[in-house]
């Protein structure tokens, strides 16, 4: 009798575009067993090259990465940059914080207000900010600093880009799931005078969701007293977010598992804008 290979490791990564010892990029670690999802550890990086040394090991890994895997079709036509995802990523790597903020702003700027910003599909469904923003929150910074160390570590992206298909990269974003739970109600701050008692009460709220399964995803986080304890503590929230976007990556490998090669992924989704793992398909 054959022995059962062990499940793959899942990861989800709350990610930082500027990472400091204060304020890390943290990889929640975990492996599902049917509906749980056992958390297993978390783990900080201070610096972007150690998270790409981090990223760039062998392994056997299906990770959510909470940061954008490209750009509106608008925004990229209208600039007139590449329009294959690689060779578009590979331009946007290219260019400098200060062009990108330019040229984005240049776009904005000429466009009537209240729709200054172009949106990809995914973002209504997922309710996730535009992925051209520069600011509050800098999510085209984000993906100017982490989709780089992405590539250069040989994942595989699916739908997007093909890679090792050991280590499986997709875009997650918390915020889908801590809606779900906690609707418009707030959970973290990285403002010491905005870490209320009215968001520890939130943290722990969206936690017990988390273990007793109320979410949209099917699966029950199993976690440890003092793993708990830690994520209704960190009031930043990057803790929670990383468990979030872990709890997105074992519902896409449960996907991978039951024969889905796009880890649930809509097929029809647009090769040069990537789609959110677990928004509703259009």
């Amino acid at each position: 009798m054959t022995a059962m290979a062990p499940p793959p490791l899942l990861l989800g990564c709350d990610f930082s575009s500027s990472p400091t010892r204060r304020k890390p990029i943290v990889l929640a670690l975990g492996q599902r067993q049917g509906a749980r999802v056992q958390l297993s550890a978390l783990q900080p990086f201070d610096t972007l090259a150690a998270f790409g040394q981090w990223l760039a090991q062998p392994g056997d890994w299906v990770g959510g990465f909470d940061l954008p895997f490209g750009l509106p079709r608008e925004l990229v036509q209208a600039l007139g940059w590449p329009t294959s995802w690689h060779a578009c990523m590979q331009h946007y790597r290219s260019l400098s914080r200060e062009q990108i903020r330019a040229q984005f702003a240049a776009f904005c700027d000429a466009r009537p207000v209240g729709g200054k910003f172009a949106h990809r599909a995914t973002d209504g469904p997922a309710g996730s900010s535009p992925s051209m923003k520069w600011v509050n929150p800098p999510v085209a910074y984000m993906l100017h600093a982490g989709l780089p160390l992405l590539l250069d570590a040989g994942l595989h992206l699916p739908g997007l880009h093909a890679g090792d298909p050991r280590r499986v990269a997709l875009e997650a974003y918390p915020g889908l799931i801590a809606r779900e739970v906690l609707q418009r109600r707030s959970y973290k701050s990285d403002d010491r005078a905005k870490q209320t008692p009215d968001r520890l009460i939130a943290r722990k709220d969206l936690v017990n969701a988390l273990e007793l399964g109320q979410t949209r995803l099917g699966l029950r986080l199993k976690l440890s007293h003092a793993q708990r304890d830690a994520l209704v503590q960190d009031a930043s929230g990057d803790s929670l977010d990383a468990v979030l976007c872990l709890l997105q990556a074992a519902w896409a490998e449960q996907r991978h598992a039951e024969g889905d090669a796009l880890y649930g992924l809509p097929p029809g989704l647009d090769p040069l804008e990537g789609w959110i793992v677990t928004a509703d398909k259009p």
